[in-house]
């Protein structure tokens, strides 16, 4: 990247290759020069309601080409761009719109009628980026490396969301490693998957638009199966691609073409639990970074299945940064012993917006570094440096989990349940099938006489919490476990067992040959003793990504070939085993 920012960068591969393709989703296509003369269009839009350095614009659009328009508008106007996920609750969007308090919000007609009113002016991006292009404002403006890029809200433990404020700096860093480390260039194929919300996002799009690279958004329905997104990834002929670790998994079980155009596949955002088979076309490569760190701050390729059966590691530090395992005293432990892992470098973002108490908690001054003013950030990640210098990972220090890429703070899920009249108390653990497979489950004590049902308990976490963050089981408790300092032992809550899961309504047993193997299939799925014919997959624990693997398991069983909606619009046994049968006589009746 020959220019010192990003937007400039991406300004210059709109001059060098004004034709070549950017972007294109189901929707669009769009070239460099289209998306620069948008992005210039809407910048003067924005100087004029206010936006410049260190001022927030809101992006409230889908996971799009048009919401890379919006952002980068933004960071032409010398501004810095916040994700606000629609799919979000209205609660949690107007916390963000509240304590981020955007000059604007770039949004659609569709979109802008679930934003709440605010003293924010709401743009419609339609609207904003016509006109002269000629007399927009200078690319940049006056954006240094000091000045914010973005701004992405995590999960908070006081209940509140908390936006960590990422520099122009931090970005440019992880987007010059990038290039380096993957020899991106202008021929390469991107694929973006990521919600807008998450921070993978960003490393999505910017590495590849500063280098004149294209972007392919993948349809929801791909992006969640494994097998359609693989088919996917082929049909676009993507060369370099960010999955998350869930999914990726999966992926590499999955049978590959030797000639696939895909020579790089990058995971992380959750820990990856194999080594990939021999064989595979393209390098597989972790990697491991926190929101605060600027998504990535270590890298590694991972050797195939017979190179170890050890867990794979998270790699060495990318380029400009520095990893320390350090005790509590911030004093670095001996090489293989274990510590929490703090970021140095050029990755560290500002800190919290609007939180100097835990800005300062968590960005403290660097001991190792001899540069004024510099800070580490305390990453709350227990980790042990190996003798080669590549770093395991080996969870958390606090009560912080991870499920599916997502960074959950359980104290957040635990507030909304106890604010729930039928539960006294509550709390929230990761269980692990013992596949690789994370769920996040809770456990409540209910009020004297009151059975809470799981469903009205997931809606009533719906209207603060965003899906990712709602369990995927209850698990009733007459107490909750305690430690000899009262506070809830974590590692004494049960698994989720048949007996204790609440429900809906009771277990009823299956009745027909095809339900009694279904809900065999079930229950192995979930990793559960029994399973009832009007139990909902989903209820109990089920997500799309095991609702793939049920797809395939009844294809082996029945030999009838259902689509993944099927699961969707039939979730119970009884159900499915209708859609079953159904497919069944079809096929029988087709064939005579």
């Amino acid at each position: 990247m020959g220019h010192d920012l990003v937007p400039s960068a991406v300004h210059a591969r709109s001059n060098a290759a004004p034709a070549q393709l950017a972007l294109t989703d189901r929707e669009r296509v769009i070239s460099y020069e289209e998306l620069d003369i948008r992005a210039r269009r809407l910048a003067r839009r924005l100087r004029e309601l206010g936006a410049g350095r260190d001022v927030l614009v809101g992006v409230a659009l889908d996971r799009s080409a048009e919401f890379v328009v919006a952002a980068l508008g933004a960071l032409y106007a010398g501004a810095a761009y916040v994700p606000l996920d629609c799919q979000y609750p209205a609660e949690r969007i107007a916390f963000m719109l509240q304590d981020a308090a955007p000059a604007v919000v770039v949004s659609d007609a569709r979109l802008a009628a679930r934003l709440p009113r605010g003293a924010w002016p709401t743009l419609m991006i339609d609207v904003a980026d016509g006109g002269d292009a000629l007399a927009a404002e200078a690319v940049g403006a006056d954006s240094t490396a000091s000045s914010l890029a973005y701004v992405i809200y995590t999960s908070g433990s006081t209940g509140r969301p908390k936006g960590v404020e990422v520099t122009h700096g931090n970005l440019t860093n992880l987007v010059r490693w990038h290039h380096r480390a993957f020899g991106v260039t202008a021929e390469d194929r991107a694929s973006q998957l990521s919600s807008p919300g998450f921070d993978a996002a960003v490393w999505e799009v910017w590495p590849y638009l500063a280098s004149g690279a294209s972007v392919h958004f993948a349809d929801d329905q791909s992006r969640l199966d494994p097998g359609r997104l693989r088919d996917w990834l082929l049909e676009r002929r993507i060369t370099v691609g960010f999955v998350p670790t869930p999914v990726a998994e999966r992926l590499l079980a999955l049978e590959w073409p030797s000639e696939a155009p895909l020579r790089v596949l990058l995971t992380g955002a959750d820990t990856l639990h194999r080594h990939p088979p021999a064989g595979l076309p393209f390098t597989l490569v972790n990697n491991y970074g926190p929101t605060e760190a600027a998504v990535v701050t270590t890298s590694g390729a991972i050797a195939s299945a017979d190179a170890g059966e050890s867990r794979p590691t998270i790699g060495k530090p990318i380029d400009n940064v520095d990893v320390h395992i350090v005790d509590e005293h911030l004093r670095p432990v001996a090489t293989g012993m274990v510590g929490e892992l703090c970021v140095g470098g050029a990755g560290v973002a500002r800190g919290y917006r609007n939180r100097p108490e835990l800005t300062a908690a968590r960005f403290v001054p660097d001991p190792f570094s001899a540069r004024p003013g510099a800070r580490l950030y305390r990453t709350g990640d227990r980790a042990r440096r190996l003798p080669d210098g590549d770093i395991a990972f080996l969870g958390r220090v606090d009560g912080q989990l991870k499920v599916r890429g997502f960074r959950i703070e359980p104290d957040e899920i635990v507030a909304a349940l106890d604010a729930d009249p039928a539960v006294v108390a509550s709390a929230v653990a990761v269980h692990d099938d013992g596949a690789g497979d994370r769920r996040l489950v809770a456990y409540v004590v209910p009020a004297p006489d009151m059975v809470p049902l799981p469903s009205m308990l997931r809606e009533r976490l719906k209207t603060t919490l965003p899906e990712y963050m709602i369990p995927a089981v209850f698990v009733r408790l007459d107490t909750l476990p305690l430690t000899a300092n009262g506070k809830v032992d974590r590692d004494a809550l049960p698994a989720p067992d048949t007996a204790d899961v609440l429900r809906d309504e009771p277990v009823t047993a299956p009745r027909t040959p095809v339900e009694q193997r279904l809900a065999l299939i079930v229950a192995s799925l979930l990793d559960t003793s029994a399973v009832g014919v009007n139990d909902n997959f989903f209820l109990l624990g089920g997500h799309s990504l095991l609702g793939t693997q049920l797809i395939a398991r009844v294809r082996d069983a029945f030999g009838v070939d259902l689509p993944l909606r099927a699961l969707f619009d039939h979730p119970t046994v009884e159900a499915l085993a209708a859609e079953v049968e159904r497919a069944i006589l079809s096929r029988i009746e087709a064939a005579a």
